[in-house]
């Protein structure tokens, strides 16, 4: 059965939530569309995280990306909006989602956004590609 897109982020358990490490993840097919002009916007996401009791399942991450395709939103609300649920269907001690768009009107937009634990002491350092 093909793949369809969905809003639900599946998780599965840390193999290891004893210690801190970071997944990047990369996804160079993003897209959803101008709430102006209705027309597509593209971008590059970039996912690092230090994940707690769970981690991110990635067909489930492909599915939830995808149902943004036909949403009209600003760079800034989908950034954020990806951000808050990443972190609320796993529950990182770190997470940063950078949205790298492509240009629109000779303008190149990135926004970075972040979340962290209050109790969260890193134990490695987090870099942005």
């Amino acid at each position: 059965m093909p793949s369809q897109p969905s809003k639900l982020i599946e998780i599965f358990d840390n193999s290891y939530p004893e210690r801190d490490y970071t997944i990047h993840i990369r996804i160079p097919e993003f897209t959803c569309l101008c709430p102006k002009t209705g027309q597509p916007d593209f971008a590059t996401l970039y996912v690092d995280y230090v994940p707690d009791k769970n981690c991110i399942e990635l067909k489930s991450l492909k599915t939830y990306i995808w149902s943004f395709r036909d949403e009209g939103a600003f760079h800034e609300m989908i950034t954020n909006q990806i951000l808050n649920e990443l972190v609320n269907a796993c529950k990182p001690r770190f997470m940063r989602l950078k949205a790298e768009f492509n240009v629109r009107g000779g303008i190149y937009t990135t926004i970075v956004v972040e979340h962290c634990l209050p109790s969260w002491k890193p134990s490695v350092v987090v870099h942005l590609p």
